[in-house]
């Protein structure tokens, strides 16, 4: 029987898989240093497939390079021995939710999800550690120390002698960064659908790096332009002060998402509301109209949404308008007599001539589409409805309060707990842009305060969507941020660190995001109790193997009885349960019923998805297993140490094979 491997996948074997599907002859077996055969590529025999296509050595070639670029993609693909741990006490509706909250490092939380979630995320959402020339709390462990690059750069002597001035603009930091978000894009790419979207906030600092190495990684084609998102109005900062932020956009394929991404205007309803009430004060009196709706566009300065649409100033009995040119698009194009109503006489033409020919333009008057000046001097104009034009394509341009985010946290929470979260209104409004909708996923991968997880809350409550998330978020230790924090930030700082106190949790950024989903989902239930509010937590850990069961072969003699039992003693079923649902790639919130069958503990998940019995006391005999193949599961797994007998280990597969042959077995 089978063993399941219980660890992370290795992605560089999967990429040898590839080249072997496309250059079955250029990919062999070779013994690794532990001695085991694994397959290996012949690159010289794929250069000569290549031969015309290849750039190596000191060939020029258009590329984003640093120091530590090599190491931190052998990070990407190296496989990890480390598994997810449900926290069902931490967790809100555990059982019923689609929504999953991670805790640990994203680095291998990514790793991790590689099996179950492979091609089925639409969207990600990055918030990485804007790069302040400080290290980060993501400091993996290839990134080379302080001194050393700064020696290697040129910036301190070999004695530590400053060489440079301002050491933290120069290269190290942005290797750092760098080495950091590399690894993490490049398995986020192979997470998300094909009609997936990387969606990153970010400042200059790191703007042109991120935009060099996401096209690196999703291809020359996927960047598909930013938002730059105007949130602050410090005046601090030599030469140019910095009051605004990135939100810069890739996709996975552009075949598979043309970017049909719109979005409703902002602001319309000030607009109805205010020409009802012109409408109330001047009757059908459409010239005042206009003029106290020019007037009152002038009260909203440049940064407000209604100021955008202040063209709109016209108004007739099918609703509020402006006068868009009627002119053809070549000189000429149709040239005839369109009378005045007024004055009977013919109206001025367009320089181009008509839009339309006679007959359609006919049509148009008669339905009063066309706006006509008080008299015949001045040219026709087609009226344009804004209730026919309420949706616009993504704009580039956001005016966003930097505190209405900040103040929906305090009040939420009561007090201040987080400084600068990023606006989930916002991020609700770009997923539902992009066609975030039913059954989609939305990964976060920095889930901070959890701001783009609640968005995804809040998409859903507007819209009636039924999408899904997943966030991860390292537990960043409150007490050591207090140490560096300063001002405002420190008083915010020890704010967190006493409300999570009071409520018996640990003091870090993983549970304030838990805390604030919480609360969170109970504001939403006063609006609904339509919608999943939930979240399965989930908590990375070290692998719930024991070392033998990954190295058998090394035991000597005296250690035999370790095989006795190759699982940690502190792990529960719940467990090894999860790990086994990585490793065989399956979905992490697909429900789970635990029955007793002949006094076993068997877990169900999804119905007959997957059957899981991890009875260690030798329990599991053959009238078990028969009444598990009676489920007819597509996948059962057991504990090695289980079986009654050697017996009836080498008879579990025969079984299946004759009462459910669609059942995959293996054990752990």
């Amino acid at each position: 029987m089978n063993k399941l491997k219980m660890h992370s996948t290795n992605l560089s074997q999967d990429n040898i898989e590839r080249i072997r599907d496309l250059f079955p002859g250029c990919v062999t077996e070779a013994k690794a240093e532990n001695g085991e055969v694994k397959l290996a590529v012949d690159f010289d025999q794929l250069r000569q497939e290549l031969v015309d296509s290849i750039v190596e050595g000191p060939q020029e070639r258009y590329q984003l390079n640093w120091p530590g670029k090599r190491e931190a993609l052998h990070l990407a693909n190296a496989p990890i021995a480390k598994t997810l741990r449900p926290m069902s006490e931490e967790s809100v509706e555990f059982n019923t939710t689609k929504n999953v909250f991670i805790q640990g490092d994203n680095l291998e939380a990514l790793k991790l999800l590689q099996e179950p979630y492979l091609g089925r995320i639409k969207l990600i959402y990055v918030d990485p550690p804007y790069n302040t020339g400080n290290d980060f709390v993501y400091s993996d462990t290839f990134t080379s120390s302080k001194n050393a690059e700064l020696r290697r750069s040129g910036q301190i002597s070999e004695e530590g002698i400053a060489l440079v001035a301002n050491t933290n603009a120069n290269g190290r930091f942005h290797s750092d960064w760098l080495s950091m978000i590399f690894p993490r894009l490049k398995l986020a790419w192979n997470l998300m659908s094909d009609d997936g979207v990387l969606v990153v906030s970010i400042d200059e600092n790191e703007h042109a790096n991120l935009v060099s190495i996401g096209t690196e990684i999703f291809g020359r084609d996927a960047y598909v332009g930013e938002i730059a998102l105007k949130n602050s109005s410090k005046n601090d900062q030599s030469y140019i002060s910095m009051q605004h932020e990135y939100i810069v956009f890739f996709v996975k394929n552009k075949a598979a998402n043309p970017g049909n991404w719109t979005e409703r205007k902002e602001g319309l309803e000030k607009i109805y509301s205010a020409f009802a009430g012109f409408k109330k004060e001047y009757g059908d009196d459409w010239a005042a109209i206009n003029a106290a709706a020019k007037a009152w566009y002038k009260t909203f300065p440049a940064s407000d949404p209604v100021y955008g649409s202040k063209h709109y100033d016209w108004m007739d009995a099918n609703g509020v308008y402006f006068g868009s040119d009627i002119s053809g698009p070549n000189d000429g194009q149709y040239v005839y007599d369109v009378k005045h109503p007024v004055t009977d006489l013919p109206c001025k033409q367009p320089a181009r001539g008509w839009v339309f020919p006679p007959d359609s333009m006919k049509l148009r008057i008669s339905e009063g589409r066309v706006h006509f000046g008080p008299d015949h001097t001045t040219v026709p104009k087609l009226k344009t409805y804004l209730k026919d034009t309420e949706t616009q394509s993504l704009t580039s341009i956001r005016f966003v309060d930097g505190r209405a985010a900040s103040k929906r946290l305090a009040t939420l929470f009561g007090e201040k707990v987080f400084t600068n979260p990023k606006d989930e209104l916002l991020l609700r409004d770009i997923y539902k842009a992009v066609g975030i909708s039913k059954g989609d996923i939305v990964l976060d991968m920095f889930s901070g305060s959890g701001s783009a997880l609640q968005a995804v809350w809040e998409l859903n409550a507007s819209i009636g969507a039924t999408a899904q998330f997943i966030g991860i978020q390292v537990a960043e230790d409150l007490n050591e941020s207090l140490k560096t924090a300063k001002g405002a930030a420190k008083q915010i700082t020890n704010n967190a660190i006493k409300l999570l106190g009071k409520s018996g949790k640990p003091a870090n950024v993983a549970e304030i995001c838990k805390q604030r989903l919480r609360l969170a989902g109970d504001k939403i239930r006063e609006r609904t109790n339509s919608l999943d509010v939930g979240f399965r937590s989930l908590r990375i850990d070290t692998t719930n193997m024991a070392d033998v069961y990954y190295s058998p072969d090394s035991l000597e003699k005296g250690q035999i009885k370790l095989l006795v039992d190759n699982i940690k003693p502190d792990r529960t079923p719940e467990d090894l349960l999860f790990q086994v649902l990585l490793d065989w790639g399956v979905d992490l919130t697909l429900p789970i019923v635990k029955k007793s069958i002949q006094e076993k503990a068997v877990f169900f998940v999804d119905g007959n998805v997957l059957a899981a019995c991890f009875d260690a006391q030798g329990g599991v005999d053959e009238e078990l297993v028969k009444q598990l193949a009676k489920h007819q599961p597509l996948r059962v797994v057991f504990r090695d140490a289980g079986f009654k007998d050697s017996a009836v280990k080498i008879n579990v597969e025969q079984i299946f094979k004759l009462l459910s042959p669609v059942t995959e077995v293996k054990c752990i």
